[in-house]
Parts: structure tokens; sequence; C-alpha cells
């Protein structure tokens, strides 16, 4: 059903670079926004003050950029919004659903201690929340003194005691907890700012959000976010909790060090940590259209043979219900396939563009060879890192070659040849690759030299190595004068290695 009112949002901490499960909440939330004609809002989630990390939240916008992901509102910051969670955590502290906690941290470590020694586990709440040093077991007159003295505290929810917490998910069914089991969750911490959690709740119905779309990890914290909801009378959102990204062997959650082990990045962008530069997709030249869509089917299935999809394709068949609940694995090969897909499809123009971007080498150069070069090249690639290693030569005159190759052809005879072949290709009008495929040939066919002994010298001047396009081609692309210039060159390497 198409709903207006539909309003989700993407709420990422500015805590380091956006991890790629990041950025498929991001994408789910997007595509169910844009499909129900509806709002996606980007939230900054600063409320954590520790763990802020400059650069961070540029970083995010920058990431959505790059995919093609554009918010209708924000970014908002938490801690711009302070003024807005005071005044609600006051409303539950007058409604006693929330009290004051004045326990130090020493006084709780020993509690934890004791129980551990006893092979049980502290929780604070129900059982023994009057035992502590709070304002539900102290005197009105103790906690005023308290407060007026500005001593710490943290703002506790008082969580239910007896009641069975069902939580409706739109991926997982429905999940009941019993309410004893939980703790009095921290809502405000000692530092004035509002706990993730507290901060949370409260933005989310501020802001109208009518689908509360976010990773598996936050599964655990629903019946809090609940009981909150009930404690304030609020209508809740619809929730939608998606699998985690796992890595290649489905043993656990997709993390740096596996994406270090299989040589891919588990991060949109370039990002210049402290412990420095992690590579992101974009540099290492994956296409952002590539990306989206291999992302989309972690955890989506569109039910059909289909698996290209544009962004506008994912819009119109994007389903919600149709994620799964399982784990996704985050299968390299295939996102190198759909990036190989994309570079096929894509526009050379465009593809050139990209690369311009990506290589120093290629900034002088005129745009209509880039795309040539592009276009003689590509249909060999996975990714614009590799198209550039398969074309970088038509740009760039081999100053190193290949070690092998340039032993076997270094003899008296190769110099004289290249001497010959350079006379020939001086000799040639029209300099297109037909032109210069006919000359040659029959040359070679006249002089009785054998085809090898002239095309391996020729590839290794003009490539480097014994690899490339058509050697015709090659010739025609760079010109008649940076062709003779590398065969020279070569010939001038093998006499000094004679000598």
């Amino acid at each position: 059903t198409m709903n207006s009112s539909v309003r989700v949002r993407f709420a990422p901490s500015p805590t380091g670079p956006l991890h790629i499960g990041g950025l498929r909440t991001a994408l789910f939330n997007y595509l169910f926004a844009k499909q129900n004609k509806g709002t996606f809002v980007l939230r900054i989630e600063d409320t954590d003050k520790k763990r802020y990390v400059n650069g961070a939240e540029k970083y995010i916008e920058e990431a959505l950029e790059w995919v093609g992901i554009k918010s209708e509102e924000g970014p908002y910051r938490q801690s711009e919004r302070k003024d807005l969670y005071k005044n609600h955590i006051q409303s539950l502290i007058d409604k006693g659903l929330a009290y004051y906690a004045f326990d130090e941290a020493e006084a709780l470590d020993g509690h934890r201690k004791s129980h551990e020694a006893k092979g049980k586990t502290f929780i604070y709440n129900w059982h023994n929340r009057l035992k502590l040093e709070n304002s539900l077991s102290l005197n009105k007159e103790e906690v005023e003194k308290k407060l007026i003295a500005n001593e710490k505290h943290v703002v506790r929810f008082k969580s239910f005691e007896n009641k069975t917490i069902v939580c409706k998910d739109l991926i997982r069914g429905e999940l009941s907890v019993e309410s004893k089991l939980l703790d009095d969750k921290i809502l405000y911490k000692s530092d004035g700012m509002p706990t993730y959690h507290f901060a949370n709740v409260v933005d989310d119905h501020l802001m109208n959000i009518s689908h509360v779309i976010r990773g598996e990890e936050w599964l655990p914290s629903l019946p809090l976010h609940s009981m909150l909801y009930d404690a304030f009378g609020w209508e809740k959102p619809k929730f939608a909790h998606l699998p985690l990204i796992l890595n290649p062997k489905g043993k656990g959650k997709l993390s740096k060090r596996d994406g270090d082990k299989l040589g891919v990045p588990v991060f949109p962008l370039l990002w210049n940590g402290e412990k420095g530069d992690l590579l992101g997709f974009r540099e290492e030249g994956y296409l952002p259209g590539a990306l989206t869509n291999f992302l989309a089917l972690l955890g989506w299935n569109p039910g059909t043979e289909k698996e290209i999809f544009s962004m506008n394709d994912l819009v119109k068949n994007f389903d919600i219900n149709k994620v799964n609940s399982s784990g996704a694995k985050f299968d390299v090969e295939k996102l190198k396939w759909f990036n190989h897909k994309y570079l096929q499809l894509e526009r050379n123009e465009k593809i050139a563009d990209h690369l311009i971007c990506s290589y120093q080498e290629l900034k002088t150069m005129k745009k209509e060879l880039v795309i040539s070069a592009v276009e003689l090249t590509k249909e060999r690639a996975n990714t614009l890192n590799e198209l550039w290693s398969l074309c970088s030569y038509l740009f760039i005159a081999p100053v190193n070659y290949n070690e092998k190759t340039l032993k076997k052809v270094s003899k008296d005879g190769t110099i004289e040849t290249l001497n010959e072949l350079s006379k020939k290709i001086e000799a040639i009008n029209t300099f297109k690759e037909n032109e210069i495929s006919k000359l040659i040939k029959s040359w070679i066919n006249e002089s009785g030299k054998g085809f090898g002994n002239v095309m391996q010298p020729a590839r290794l001047a003009l490539v480097g190595e014994l690899k490339g396009i058509d050697l015709y081609v090659i010739f025609e692309f760079l010109g008649k004068e940076e062709s003779l210039s590398r065969l020279s060159a070569l010939s001038k390497k093998i006499k000094t290695s004679l000598q």
C-alpha cells in the first residue's frame, strides 16, 4: 500500500568510517522511503562524546552521496537537541517511571564481583533497586540534598516488574520477553547527556518516524525501546531488524580483518585514520551502482532470476517483507561479477571520467583517447583498478621490461629487426590498424624472419611485457611518433645489455 506518511531515518554514530553494513541499512531505508513516496531522514547520533571522531560525520555524508542516497531531511544532530531530552526525562521522573541513581562505579563493581563469586549475575532492577543508592530507596530530603550538591548521578528507567513485553518485527515476526529479566537501563549519563537508547526513542517519536529499519545488533534493545514508548504513552513505529552481513565463510560478522584477508575493503570510501589509511570500495575501483546492487541482494531476495537492478529497479521491486532473518554472506567474487557487469553496461565516457579522476597520469590526456582506451580494454576488467592496469601502457611508455622476455630477445638480430621494423613504420602514410597490419605482415612474409621474432620484441617494446590488446591496434593508438620512440628505446636497452 502506498503511504505518504512513511518516514524513515538512517541514524549513524560518528565514531569512525561507515561500515558496509551501515551503508546497506541506509540503502534499505532509502528504498523503502522512495517506494512509499515517503521521507528519508538523516540523523547523526553523537551523544557519546568519548567515542566521537572528527571527520566521521562528513565521511558518512560523502559515502551516502557517492552511492546516490539523498536525504530529504537532516542531518539532525542529537548534540544540538539536548533541551528536548531534558524535558522528556523530567516527565518520566515526574511520572515515577524513571529515577535518579547515585551508586558509585566501585560499589556496583563490588556487587558484580560478589554475585560472580556465588555464580550469579548482578542485574540492577526490581529485585534489588531498593537496596541500592537511588531516589527510590533514599528519602526525598536526601535526594534533594544530593541533587542540589550536584552529586554525580545517572537516571535509570524503572523497568516494568511483571509484564510480558511483546514486540513485533516485520522480518522476524513476534518476539516476547519477560520484563523481570531486564535491567533498569541508564537513560541519562552522569555527563548530562542522554544515552543512545533514550535519545533514539525520543527522536523517533518527535520526528514522526513510521518505520525503524536497522541492523540486527539493535534487536536486544527492542524490549527497552518498546517499554519506553509505553511509558510515554506513545504509538510505536513498525520495526524491522536487518540480518547481519557475515564474512564469506558465514562465521560471524564481516570485519575489517576479514576484508584484509580477502583483499577487499569493508568501507565505502578511503578513511584516513590514526592507524593509517583504510581503503574504500571507491578507491579500489568499484562503481557505486554495482555496490548498491550487490548490497541490496544481501538479505533481500527478489524471488526471481533477475540480478541486475538499477537504483530505480530497486525502488520498484524492493520488499521489506522479503528480507531474510538469517545472516547474509559477503561474497567477494559475486561483488566482482557485479562490478564487471556494470563496467560493461556503463557508458565509456563515464568510465573515462572515473579513471581521469583517479589517475594523475591521465589528467593531461585528451578525453577521447581515454574513452577509446576504455573501449579497447574494459571487457577484461572487473574493477577500475584492473582496467587501469590493462590500459596504462597506452599512456605510459614502459620503463622496465619483463626480464625473462628481455633476456630471450637480447641478441644482435633483434636490434636489426627493430631497426627494420622502424623503417617500415616510418614509411606508412595512413597510420591505421588495418594498413599497418597489411604492410607489416607482408614484410614479415617476404623477409622470412618468422612472426615470433618480430612480434615478441615489438610487443615488449610497446607494452613492456607479452600482454595487451592486438598489436596493430596499439600502434594506431600510440601514433607513429610514440611507436617509433618505444621501438628505439628497446633497441638501446638491448644494446646496453649486450655490451
